[in-house]
């Protein structure tokens, strides 16, 4: 197990957060190899879009995995200017993840949860790595994260 996996193991156990860490041989990068790996379905899975607004802060937008993220819904939400996609290297400055297994959770930022997220009971997010996944009752999700919930998808 790698550091970030470690990071956001430690974040769990110390906040009491009601949530399984799964650890894979293979890549859980993006959604279609996450739910090969987990073996379940593409709708089991949230995506964390992570943007930058003008002032240089993190904005995490969490849709369902076959969903996609609207800036302008973000910026309304927010009543800000339009954010941006954070590049990779912010990605890990500001959550301490890669790119690719970044958590719903575990770091400074404004969460942002689409409505469609809490349909669901249980959810499969970032791991902490690109091979690893976190497996959470979205209830436990909003709370661990402090997210705001409002329609931000597409």
């Amino acid at each position: 197990m790698n550091e970030f996996e470690e990071k956001i193991k430690k974040f769990i156990q110390d906040n009491n957060i009601e949530a399984e860490h799964l650890s894979f041989k293979q890549s859980c990068h993006s959604v279609e190899e996450a739910a090969r790996a987990a073996n379940v379905t593409r709708e089991d899975f949230i995506k964390n879009i992570c943007l930058i607004d003008s002032q240089g802060n993190l904005i995490v937008a969490i849709v369902k995995g076959e969903d996609k993220a609207s800036m302008k819904r973000v910026a309304k939400a927010l009543n800000i200017e339009k954010p941006r996609l954070a590049t990779p290297e912010e990605i890990l400055e500001k959550t301490g993840y890669p790119c690719g297994g970044v958590s719903s959770f575990g770091y400074q930022a404004k969460f942002l949860i689409d409505p469609r997220v809490m349909e669901k009971d249980i959810v499969y997010t970032g791991g902490g790595s690109e091979t690893s996944l976190i497996k959470i009752p979205t209830k436990e999700l909003q709370k661990a994260n402090n997210g705001q919930i409002v329609r931000i998808r597409k």
